[in-house]
This record gives structure tokens, sequence and C-alpha cells, in this order.
């Protein structure tokens, strides 16, 4: 299959491949196995508005070998125009199918994106005169817990409350990341902390199970029951994509620290990193249009790599975003889902902006038609 053989669908002058899901993943294989790479690109409305008003966004879409409808709206509108596109071919969705179907052909992937681990932060330096003040006053509680034996007691119930709820707090923590799963297969989806288990920086494991390594293997379980897992959140999806596909090679991971990009020492690292891995494919989940300039910037390097900017599709995948029921994404209502877990950053976007183009790009559909 070529991926000339698809022919485009024009919405509001961009053209997007009449193509599915499956058959997109039919031709990232077939081009690997001649030796070609190419570059995916999913439009949503977002994209589609800002690629309109913005020739500097449109070079993107130019660029890109195979460019797929990401939004029901799109889809509503290749119908109203006479031309309808299959179906709608999310990156959320991609992300698993396209790591299933290299699974087969014992392929690697390398997935940026994703939550950084958080960085400690550093240890505050405490002056003599603060340590001084410190000591006298732990000696002092000291001396009088030993003298007063009704003190004591309070003490130690004080402290206990205080760990108990330490503890459960750790717990509520766990088991709220783990029911944020609900958009991954069953099987993935990681159950409640006991309480005996720690949760050592990332998702908690399944009770009694070390968690998967980004090469696939299961992680050992450190001292005192704690369950060490995979740190940030490119390293959480790189695992579990490798859990769900027999056979695919995770080549590496990597979640940036906020804000690389403006640091060229940085930005050289993170694209040396991939690079040197020599990935089949990249899941490039920063953000439109920040993946697609880092794409731009290693395709030259590896000519025979896929590429597919995947958007929050890294995140979904972690755990770290619920993503939107399947009813809400068949009927075209993810938007309204991700609108109300994120309303500060994306309530300016989807209403003052998205939601107006979409209105037009639906009623201009059935005069190009015509």
């Amino acid at each position: 299959m070529a991926i000339e053989a698809f022919d485009r669908v024009h919405l509001d002058g961009t053209g997007i491949d009449r193509i599915t899901e499956d058959e997109v993943v039919a031709v990232v294989r077939e081009s690997l196995a001649r030796g070609r790479g190419g570059r995916i690109i999913t439009p949503n409305v977002d994209i589609l508005r800002r690629v309109s008003v913005d020739p500097d966004v449109r070079r993107h879409l130019d660029d890109a070998d195979l460019i797929v409808a990401d939004g029901m709206p799109l889809v509503w509108a290749s119908r109203l125009g006479g031309s309808p596109l299959p179906e709608r071919v999310a990156g959320s969705s991609l992300i698993w199918s396209l790591a299933a179907g290299l699974g087969r052909d014992t392929r690697s992937i390398f997935v940026i994106g994703g939550t950084p681990c958080p960085t400690p932060a550093p240890a505050a330096v405490s002056s003599p005169a603060a340590r001084t003040t410190r000591e006298a006053s732990a000696t002092r509680t000291t001396r009088e817990a030993a003298a007063n034996p009704a003190a004591r007691i309070r003490t130690t119930a004080v402290r206990s409350r205080a760990a108990t709820a330490r503890a459960h707090a750790t717990i509520a923590k766990a088991r709220a990341a783990a029911a944020k799963n609900d958009s991954m297969p069953e099987d993935l989806q990681t159950s409640p902390v006991a309480d005996k288990h720690r949760v050592v920086c990332g998702t908690p494991a399944a009770e009694g199970k070390a968690a998967p390594a980004a090469d696939g293997r299961a992680a050992p379980a450190v001292e005192g029951g704690a369950i060490r897992v995979p740190d940030d959140g490119a390293a959480r999806a790189a695992a579990r994509l490798a859990r769900a596909s027999p056979g695919l090679r995770i080549a590496g991971a990597l979640s940036p620290a906020y804000g690389f990009e403006e640091d060229e020492a940085g930005y050289a690292e993170v694209c040396d990193r991939v690079i040197a891995a020599r990935p089949d494919l990249v899941f490039v989940g920063l953000g439109f249009p920040k993946q697609e300039v880092v794409i731009e910037r290693l395709r030259p390097e590896l000519p025979n790599t896929w590429f597919v900017g995947c958007g929050a599709a890294v995140n979904f995948v972690a755990g770290d975003v619920a993503r939107a029921p399947r009813w809400m994404q068949r009927t075209g209502l993810e938007w309204a889902h991700r609108l109300g877990a994120e309303p500060r950053r994306l309530a300016g976007r989807y209403l003052r902006h998205d939601a107006p183009y979409a209105l037009r790009l639906l009623v201009s559909a059935p005069r190009s038609r015509s």
C-alpha cells in the first residue's frame, strides 16, 4: 500500500487523507519495511484554525506524509461537503494501534513528552543559630515529656495521628492516580496500592507486583515494601505500550523539563538522545506546534524513522490525564471533557476561537459541495 493511493479531502484549504486508523498502521509498517520514514500530523479544529491564518504553521502540514482528522467536526464537515472522511483518527488512539503494529514487526519506538518527574527541592541550609534553637527546643520537649507522663502520651498521640494522616494522604493519591486510567485497556489499568506499600515518584504499580520498566521488564521492588516505578510520564507511557504490544522494543523515553526548548544545550541533548537511539518510530507529545518543531529538527537526522505529533496522548497513556469516556469520543464531545478538566488553560481557546471556527467550517461545507 503506497501513501499516494489515498486521495485528500480539502477543508478550508487543508488536504486531509481519506484513510482509516488501520490503514495508517499498514502504511507505516510497509514504509518501514522498505526503509522509508515519514511524518504523521493529526489536525483537529484548533490546528486547522491556526493553519488557516498562519503560513508558518502551515509549513508543518506541507511537510507531512499523512494528515489525518483528529476531530469529529472535521469528519462532519467532510460529510456535509460531499467527500466524507471514513472516520476520526485520533492521535490518542493511534499511539496504541501503531505501537501494536510495530510490535508485530519487533520494531522500536521512542516516546517524548509526558509529565517530568518532580525535581526534589534543595535542602534548606540552616544557620548555626537556627540549629541551636531547634536543638534546644527538642531537648526541652524531651525533658518535659520525661517529667510529665501525660505530656509524653499527648506527644506520642500527636505524632501517631500525623503519621497516619500522611499515610492516608499517600494512599489517596495513589488510588486517584489509578482511577485515572479509564482510557486504557482494562488489563493495563493499575489497581489501588495496598496500604503496606509506598509509591516512589510515579504512578502506583499493581498490588504485590513491580511496575514494568521502560524496556518492558519489571522493575525491582525496593526496601520496606516500596515499589519502584518509572519516574516520568514518558517512561510510564512506554512501559504500558510495551506491555500491551508483544514484540515492541522501547528505544527510549524522555520527558523534557518544561521550557527545555529555550535552552539550546538542553534542546540539543534531547535531540541527540533520540538520534543516538535510532528508533523506528517517535511519538512526540509536546503539544502543537512545539512538537512539530522538534520533529522538524529530528527528521533530517533520522530519514528512515516515522514521527507522530500526538499532543496529550502520552499523558493519557501514562495515566496522568484521564481521557474522555468512549461515548464522548464517538459523539464529538471529547473537547467538553477536556474543557471541564482544564478550564483555565482551555476555555479561551475552545470557546473564543475554536467553537466559532468550527461553526463556520460546518456552515460553509455545503456551499463548497455545490
